[in-house]
């Protein structure tokens, strides 16, 4: 499998972020237990730009990632104002050498 990037651009209704954080971070749970998710997080905030996150997938294809991404409550709930997923070659760095050598 290929591995993706992906990276969320927030709306700015924190209030329903707050609300629905949950059911966004069980469904990549589930998608980290299915091996789908290498890591994902939300970057800090900064008054330069608005709240974002970036998730490392593994999958078939960027069109694939982003139908099983529309699942994610926060897109279902329009938290999401924009998705951009690239396909992602990593060649150097220690979660390359290491922890994650077997999953890149």
């Amino acid at each position: 499998m290929t591995v993706f990037v992906a990276h969320y651009t927030y709306s700015d209704d924190t209030d329903a972020r707050d609300e629905h954080r949950p059911a966004h971070r069980q469904f990549l749970g589930g998608l980290a237990d299915e091996g789908a998710l290498l890591l994902s997080g939300p970057y800090a905030s900064i008054e330069e730009a608005p709240d974002a996150a970036l998730l490392i997938l593994r999958g078939e294809s960027a069109a694939d990632l982003a139908d099983l991404l529309r699942e994610d409550p926060f897109q279902q709930q329009g938290l999401v104002e924009q998705v951009a997923i690239r396909e992602w070659a990593p060649v150097l760095g220690a979660w390359f050498d290491g922890p994650l050598s077997d999953q890149l």
